[in-house]
């Protein structure tokens, strides 16, 4: 007896555009995936700004993408909660800032604040810092440090230079600056990481004079935002017991390896949202639990239920899959598949992505229920190399024929789309980070099924139910899209 098994094939980054001009989509060689759009029906979904939660007009990330997915409906992002608590006030008033202050008043000791410095909400906010930096000021506090993570992956590759001179328009207390490449790895290549912990805890670096001064001859040497080597400033001495640190990236994900590291010192810790479990860092933004998530509803009809990507993407399939619940749920299986250990995925576009289709057709009998994350869109994409892009479609073109014939022959149904977009516009030389654009969905099966139009990454969820014949719960605000 066949399986029919409904399958959610996520191919990361690969948004929708009708514009072909530096649309890497467009122009590389997907014939597997224009015989299906012909063949089977197709949409556009929302996948950024309101549709998953964060303010009007920001682009969609990987983890509010699968957060959205696997809920079934839009929950608010902590960007748009802090930022709600700045404006009303209460951000002024957050317990955990003000003890972290006060900890540093009963033991004369200073206060670290570290984070990405960005505009476009993927990881942080600047108005984030600035409203830290003017809590310090209302509490009339002056000893402080800031650690800077530049970006140049969600934002253009030299536009920390923009950035850190309005910081410098507000403060003078820079204390270190490092590249998210090593600040913010989270596939463990921990020799990235202790690189950062080195210079931000320890100060064992090299030196700066000035921060204006530093980016101009890292671009000079073609040392641009993402991979600027960690380097402190003269007179930086390192965290010392009794500090206290807050970390102000909001997306729990990318700053885990290096708050394990820095939390290994005696600090008052704290952390915007909570970035792992167990941590002793204090919570500043509590997220509530979600109830009835598609994982959970499926395991409590006790729907067999897998989940694969390579490492890059794992935690989005799993962890932000299942609204940032560590735990897998009964019958519900996770396969890890390693990214290739290189400096930049332009220099393996095809990432792992054979290795887990060729994984996923060795299991697909065992399961009714299937997630998996083809990362390559997204990766390569950010790289914003050309050749490589075009590779990584065509990788992701050829998985997914794969992976949807078997699923034809298992009498089953694919839905084909993305989290997010980011491949098909590269806005030229330097665009490297994900875009606004919606997504496509493909839905793959031998049923004639006819589609609604208007629909958003929260509609996925019910889609899926309806497909199994399951109830969907109240709490599921999205609508089937079949």
């Amino acid at each position: 007896m066949m399986n029919k098994p409904v399958v959610l094939i996520i191919r990361d980054g690969w948004g929708y555009r009708k514009n072909k001009k530096d649309n890497y989509i467009s122009e590389a060689n997907t014939i597997n995936t224009d015989n299906l759009m012909e063949k089977y029906p197709t949409t556009i979904l929302k996948a950024a700004g309101k549709a998953v939660g964060l303010p009007p007009n920001y682009q969609g990330n990987s983890e509010v993408g699968h957060v959205t997915i696997g809920s079934g409906r839009i929950i608010k992002q902590p960007l748009t909660k802090i930022n709600k608590s700045i404006r009303k006030g209460d951000f002024f008033r957050n317990k955990q800032f003000i003890n972290a202050l006060k900890n540093c008043k009963k033991h004369n000791s200073t206060l670290h604040i570290i984070g990405l410095l960005q505009k476009e909400g993927v990881h942080a906010h600047k108005k984030h810092l600035y409203a830290l930096l003017d809590l310090c000021k209302k509490q009339n506090f002056k000893n402080f440090k800031i650690h800077i993570i530049t970006d140049g992956r969600d934002a253009p590759p030299k536009n920390s230079i923009k950035n850190i001179r309005q910081l410098l328009r507000k403060t003078k207390n820079i204390a270190t600056i490092s590249g998210r490449y090593y600040a913010m790895d989270r596939d463990k290549r921990w020799d990235r990481t202790k690189k950062a912990y080195e210079c931000i805890a320890n100060a064992n670096a090299e030196e700066f004079e000035k921060p204006i001064k530093l980016l101009k001859t890292c671009y000079k040497n073609n040392e641009t935002d993402e991979f600027i080597k960690p380097r402190k400033s003269k007179n930086y001495k390192g965290i010392k017991s009794n500090d206290s640190v807050i970390f102000y990236n909001f997306r729990t994900d990318r700053l885990r390896q290096l708050t394990q590291l820095i939390l290994k010192k005696n600090i008052f810790p704290v952390t915007m949202t909570k970035y792992y479990k167990p941590s002793r860092a204090r919570v500043a933004f509590e997220e509530p639990k979600t109830k009835n998530t598609l994982g959970e509803v499926l395991s409590r009809n006790k729907i067999k239920q897998l989940r694969i990507s390579e490492t890059e993407k794992y935690a989005h399939v799993t962890f932000f899959f299942n609204n940032q619940i560590e735990k897998p749920y009964k019958n519900e299986k996770r396969i890890l598949i390693h990214s290739p250990k290189v400096a930049t995925y332009d220099l393996k576009p095809e990432m792992s992505a054979y290795k887990i289709t060729s994984r996923l057709l060795k299991e697909m009998d065992k399961y009714k229920f299937i997630v998996v994350n083809i990362v390559n869109g997204d990766m390569v994409g950010h790289t914003s190399v050309k050749k490589a892009c075009l590779k990584a479609a065509e990788t992701v073109d050829k998985c997914v024929k794969k992976i949807t014939d078997k699923v034809l022959e298992k009498d089953g149904t694919a839905l084909v789309f993305a989290d997010h977009g980011n491949l098909e516009d590269k806005g030229g030389k330097y665009q490297t980070s994900h875009t606004k654009n919606k997504v496509p969905l493909i839905v793959v099966s031998n049923k004639k099924l006819k589609l609604k139009n208007n629909k958003g990454l929260k509609d996925i969820a019910p889609t899926v139910l309806k497909l199994l014949n399951i109830k969907q719960p109240k709490e599921m605000t999205g609508k089937s899209i079949i």
